[in-house]
């Protein structure tokens, strides 16, 4: 049975009210060991509250009250539950009704939304209960029901939160599990192409495929890095938020960016395309796709994070190659200018976009029509596309058909360095 200290705290005040107000001799609040439904005739009774907090030789509630002599305290109630039948008020007929509106002892089912939730029991000798008095005594016990209602949800939200926490404590260590077993096949990987490295000649054809594996593992590495601190940061906030009063919310932080250390700096977009044009280039021979590329060197840098703006170019690169069926063609351009912002076109001749798609493609999780396709995917690509952009200070726009009829592009849009 789920009860706390506040529930019986507020059951204490009602009860010594109902003696100093209406002159009560008797109060016993029982509550229901498992909810009952409105017309249960029978339910297990647990007693959680007693005045006076002994009640030796009260013989006026018959089964409803201890009749041992010396009974129990209050900390000291019999915890093993009695079956006693429950009447139903609402069912009862007036002249029922009639008959024990003068009876010295009252009970009164704690009733809230059709829901059972124990009995309020009060009684005195000197005089029987006028209407008024038991109308005041059902507000009594409709306050009760209410705060049980309450009292049992709250338990129950506490319960869930410490399951939650569990669960979450439980990802974690695997998440920690996964990516630790993740660094030796990483390291393992980046080693192989360091060799291949050393094995070909510079002006072998090959070379470039060694040194894109020896790239992608640092990339992976950074990424590795990257979850590292997410963690320590969702480990930190956890930590913070316990410090705080259970009313206090804790001040909203933003995010920092997803790679990179989310600083600023001065780049050129020729350099950080080049190595993602190389391998997409491997990946498009491969899946007999024609990449044409068109980066000036001689342009402007950006002020950007380096390690998002790779992200940002290699998941619309991947985009490309990946919606773009065999014979088709993905095209790489940079170099329009705009409002002291430098342009970058990542265009195909793929699947497109339909149009009731395209003012969702950036929503995390939201694939459109591809969800039921055979092309893999997440939905995150995008989403991450466009945090990265604006927290860089750009601009990113999606065109859908893109040229001459079909495929889709996209065009980012960095500020200029000073």
């Amino acid at each position: 049975m789920l009860t706390t200290t506040d529930f019986v705290t507020l059951c204490q005040v009602q009860v010594a009210m109902l003696a100093q107000r209406l002159g009560a001799v008797w109060s016993i609040v029982y509550l229901t060991e498992e909810l009952a439904e409105q017309g249960s005739s029978e339910a297990k009774l647990i007693p959680v509250v007693a005045y006076p907090e002994t009640l030796a030789q009260r013989q006026k509630a018959g089964a409803l009250i201890p009749q041992e002599t010396g009974a129990p305290s209050l900390l000291q109630l019999p915890a093993a539950p009695t079956s006693v039948p429950i009447p139903a008020w609402e069912s009862l007929t007036d002249e029922a009704k009639a008959q024990l509106l003068p009876s010295r002892q009252i009970v009164l089912p704690l009733m809230y939304e059709g829901i059972l939730m124990g009995l309020l029991v009060t009684g005195r000798e000197d005089r029987p209960w006028n209407e008024s008095e038991r109308n005041e005594i059902e507000k009594i016990a409709q306050t009760l029901a209410i705060a049980r209602s309450l009292d049992r949800q709250n338990k129950w939200y506490e319960q869930q939160l410490i399951q939650q926490q569990r669960l979450q404590r439980q990802q974690r260590d695997l998440l920690d599990d996964l990516l630790h077993q993740f660094r030796n096949p990483l390291t393992a990987l980046r080693t192989f192409g360091k060799l291949l490295l050393k094995r070909f000649a510079p002006g072998d054809a090959n070379r470039s495929v060694a040194d894109s594996i020896v790239r992608e593992s640092d990339r992976l590495q950074e990424l590795l890095l990257q979850f590292d601190r997410a963690i320590d940061l969702t480990v930190a906030d956890l930590e913070a938020q316990k410090a705080l009063p259970p009313a206090q919310e804790p001040p909203a932080k933003p995010l920092p960016l997803l790679l990179g250390q989310g600083n600023s700096q001065v780049c050129l977009v020729a350099e950080v395309l080049a190595p993602l044009v190389a391998s997409a280039k491997a990946i498009a021979q491969e899946r007999n796709l024609q990449l044409i590329a068109e980066i000036p060197a001689n342009l402007p840098p950006v002020k950007a994070d380096r390690a998002a703006l790779r992200e940002i170019f290699s998941n619309l690169i991947d985009n490309a190659l990946k919606y773009t069926p065999s014979g088709g063609e993905i095209y790489i351009q940079s170099g329009k200018q705009r409002d002291r912002a430098q342009g970058i076109e990542i265009s195909d001749t793929g699947l497109g976009i339909p149009p009731a798609d395209l003012g969702k493609i950036f929503e995390r999780h939201y694939r459109g029509v591809q969800e039921n396709s055979a092309i893999a995917g997440t939905g995150l690509g995008l989403a991450i596309v466009k945090e990265l952009v604006e927290q860089m200070q750009g601009e990113i726009e999606v065109f859908s058909p893109a040229q001459n009829g079909s495929g889709s592009k996209f065009v980012v849009w960095l500020p200029i360095a000073a």
